[in-house]
C-alpha cells in the first residue's frame, strides 16, 4: 500500500458553498439533539407515567433516564461499524445512511404503544429503538465534522468543525420550542395521552431536509486524494487501537466534562425546576431555549477563537469555569426566581460553548487522515458513555440518595477534572497541518 503524499494534508478544498456545507454538517447533530431533547423532556415529564407507571415519580424518571443511557451504550458499535465504512467508503456515503436510520428510529418512537396497552413490551420496544438509534448516531458525528473541516481552509478548521457542534443547541432549541407550543396547544391530559407523540413523528421533516442537503455535497478532498493514491486503511478500527490508543484516550477524555456539564444544565434543569422547586414547566423550557440560543451563537465564535489562539487555551478556560459553575448553578437555581434560573442555564451553556466550540477540531485533529473517521468516532462514542450517557441517571440518583446538590456538583467537578487532565497532556493542533 502506498503512503499518502504529504500534500494530502494541504489538499485544496473543492470550494462548495460554505453555507450549504455548514448546514449539511450540522443537520445530523441537530436531528440527534432534537430527538434527545424531546426524549429528555418526555422522560422528565411523561415517560415516568406512561412507560414506567408502577413507580414513584422520581424513580420513574430515573428509569426513563436509564433508557436514555442505552442510546449512548450502543454508540461505540456504530462508531466501529460506520467509522470503518467512513474510512473505507467515504464520509458522504455514511452520512446519508446514518441520517435515514436516525429518522426512522425517532419516528417509530412516536408510534409506540404505552405500558397501558402493551405492558412490559412497551419499555422494551423503547429501549430497542434507543439502541438502534444510538448505533446510527455513533457513526454520524465524526463524518459530519469531517465534511466541513476537510472541505474548508486549513486556517479555519476550528470554526468549520464547530458547525457540527451547533447542532445540539439548534436541536435543543427546536425540540424545546416545539414541545412548548404543543404543551400550550393541548391540555395536560391530552399531552400525556397522545400529544407527546407529535414531536417524535415530526422529526421526519428534518430527515428529508438533511438528505436533500447531503446529497448535494461532494466527497471531501482528503478522502478523494486517499482513494486516488490507494491509501485508505484496510482495517481502520484495528489501526486506531493498535497504533493510536494514546490519542484515543486524550480525545475521549477531552469530551467527558463537557457532556456532564450539558446534562446538568439542560437535562436536569427540567427535573429540578418542576419536581424540586415546584415551578412551572414553561419556565424551565423558556430558560432552556434562551440558553440553547446563546450556546448556538457562541459555539462557532469559540471555534474561530481556537483557530487564533489554540484549541487548548480556550478549552481549558471552559473546563475551569465549568467547575466553578457546577456550584454557582444551584445557588442561582435555589433562588427560585425566573431571572436567576435563566441566568443559571445561560451561564452554564456559554461555558459549555467554550469547550464545545474547539472540541470537534481538537478531537479529529488527533488522528491521521487514513483513520480519522474511525478514531474520532470511537473517541466520541466511548467518551459519550462515561459522560453524556449516564450523566442524567447519575445526577438524578445522587440527588435522590443524598438529598443535596453538593454531591451533584462534585460529580460534575470530577468529570471536568478528567477533561482537564486530557487537555494538559495533549499537544496543540490548531496551527499544524492535518496528519497524513
Amino acid at each position: 500500500m502506498r503512503a499518502v503524499p504529504q500534500g494530502v494534508a494541504h489538499a485544496p478544498p473543492a470550494s462548495p458553498k460554505m453555507g450549504r456545507l455548514a448546514m449539511a454538517s450540522s443537520v445530523g447533530t441537530t436531528l440527534e439533539w432534537y430527538d434527545f431533547t424531546v426524549y429528555n423532556i418526555m422522560a422528565a415529564l411523561v415517560f415516568n407515567a406512561i412507560f414506567f407507571p408502577s413507580f414513584d415519580p422520581l424513580t420513574g424518571t430515573i428509569l426513563a433516564f436509564s433508557t436514555y443511557a442505552v442510546g449512548y451504550i450502543s454508540r461505540p458499535l456504530g462508531g466501529m461499524v460506520f467509522g470503518h465504512l467512513g474510512d473505507r467508503l467515504g464520509r458522504r456515503f455514511v452520512l446519508v445512511a446514518t441520517l435515514v436510520i436516525m429518522g426512522v428510529s425517532t419516528g417509530l418512537m412516536g408510534l409506540l404503544p404505552t405500558y397501558g396497552t402493551w405492558g412490559i413490551w412497551a419499555p422494551i420496544a423503547l429501549v430497542a429503538l434507543r439502541f438502534v438509534q444510538g448505533v446510527a448516531l455513533g457513526g454520524e458525528w465524526a463524518g459530519a465534522v469531517l465534511l466541513s473541516m476537510e472541505h474548508g481552509k486549513p486556517t479555519e478548521r476550528g470554526r468549520n468543525a464547530s458547525f457540527t457542534q451547533v447542532g445540539p443547541s439548534c436541536g435543543t432549541l427546536i425540540g424545546t420550542g416545539f414541545i412548548a407550543l404543543v404543551s400550550a396547544w393541548l391540555s395536560p391530559e391530552d399531552f400525556q395521552a397522545w400529544g407527546w407523540r407529535i414531536p417524535f413523528v415530526s422529526s421526519v421533516a428534518l430527515v428529508l431536509f438533511g438528505l436533500w442537503l447531503r446529497r448535494g455535497v461532494e466527497e471531501t478532498p482528503v478522502f478523494r486524494e486517499m482513494e486516488a493514491h490507494q491509501a485508505t486503511a484496510k482495517t481502520p478500527i484495528k489501526e486506531v487501537f493498535s497504533q493510536h490508543w494514546r490519542r484515543l484516550l486524550v480525545a475521549g477524555g477531552s469530551r467527558i466534562g463537557s457532556d456532564v456539564l450539558y446534562a446538568l444544565v439542560v437535562v436536569f434543569t427540567l427535573t429540578y425546576v418542576t419536581t424540586v422547586l415546584h415551578l412551572s414547566r414553561p419556565l424551565a423550557l423558556t430558560a432552556t431555549m434562551i440558553g440553547a440560543a446563546c450556546n448556538a451563537l457562541a459555539v462557532p465564535w469559540f471555534g474561530a477563537l481556537s483557530d487564533r489562539i489554540g484549541r487548548r487555551p480556550v478549552y481549558i478556560a471552559g473546563a475551569l469555569l465549568g467547575i466553578a459553575w457546577a456550584f454557582v448553578f444551584f445557588v442561582l437555581m435555589d433562588r427560585a426566581q425566573p431571572i436567576a434560573i435563566c441566568a443559571a442555564v445561560v451561564g452554564g451553556l456559554l461555558i459549555h460553548a467554550m469547550m464545545y466550540g474547539p472540541q470537534a477540531a481538537f478531537v479529529t485533529e488527533q488522528f491521521p487522515n487514513r483513520v480519522r473517521y474511525a478514531g474520532a468516532s470511537l473517541a466520541y462514542t466511548l467518551a459519550g458513555i462515561l459522560g453524556g450517557g449516564f450523566a442524567p441517571l447519575i445526577i438524578a440518583s445522587l440527588f435522590k440518595s443524598y438529598g443535596s446538590t453538593v454531591a451533584v456538583s462534585l460529580y460534575v467537578t470530577a468529570a471536568l477534572g478528567l477533561t482537564l487532565v486530557a487537555l494538559l497532556v495533549a499537544r496543540e493542533t490548531a496551527h499544524e497541518p492535518l496528519q497524513a
